[in-house]
């Protein structure tokens, strides 16, 4: 049986390097894509279709690493309360599901703006305009992701501070980050004209990876141990 330092160290490392995957991949879309501007991100696309190519793969990536993360999260904490780490490995499962088809949407963008034979077919505008519109899904495909994104925080959040293996402060963060997600994807399908805020409370996430790569866990017990990541 997996030990619980073991866990929590797997689950730091994983929840760190799927936000080095998913912040590379969203760094390249942003250079990449011109929002409006269909001849210009078809052109972009195929100037850098490698980058975006890789952009893509490490989106692919950073989902398996995600559902890794919440089946170690779930060996971890279901002695706490089942249902609660149950419920969270759900929410981060529809997450990934709707990860994978987004995927297929950026896949759609590259393939119609490197292959001739849609330019072709539709003509250089018409097929510029497709590339466009399936950037725009994937984009609209991410925020429905925010929602679930947040939704699977309140779980880990509360299963953090009734297990009481790191700081409670800990699991406050990850429901504040929940929060911050689910109100985002609210505030982009009814306010959209409303600056992003979400990033900044998911902070939290950020600093409860890195206190199970550096610290560990601590599990009570008769004689309640610290068990270092390290």
């Amino acid at each position: 049986m997996t030990s619980p330092r073991s866990l929590a160290r797997l689950a730091g490392v994983l929840y760190l390097g799927t936000s080095v995957l998913f912040v590379f991949a969203v760094r390249v879309r942003g250079g990449i894509i011109k929002s409006g501007d269909a001849a210009a991100t078809a052109d972009n696309i195929r100037a850098s279709a490698t980058l975006f190519r890789f952009a893509l793969v490490a989106d692919l990536l950073s989902w398996v690493g995600f559902l890794l993360l919440a089946f170690a999260l779930y060996h971890l904490l279901k002695r706490v309360d089942e249902v609660a780490a149950f419920a969270m490995v759900i929410l981060v499962a529809v997450m990934v599901t709707v990860g994978y088809l987004n995927g297929l949407n950026q896949y759609s963008a590259l393939t119609l703006a490197t292959s001739a034979k849609y330019a072709a077919g539709f003509g250089q505008a018409q097929s510029s305009e497709f590339v466009l519109l399936f950037t725009n899904i994937q984009s609209n495909g991410f925020d429905i992701q925010e929602l679930f994104w947040g939704l699977w925080l309140f779980p880990l959040g509360y299963l953090v501070i009734k297990s009481a293996y790191v700081p409670k402060v800990l699991g406050v963060l990850l429901i504040i980050a929940g929060l911050g997600w689910t109100a985002e994807f609210f505030a982009i399908l009814l306010a959209p004209d409303l600056p992003g805020f979400a990033s900044i409370l998911g902070l939290g996430e950020l600093v409860f990876a890195t206190w199970l790569v550096v610290k560990g866990v601590s599990v009570p017990g008769p004689r309640a141990s610290v068990l270092p990541a390290g």
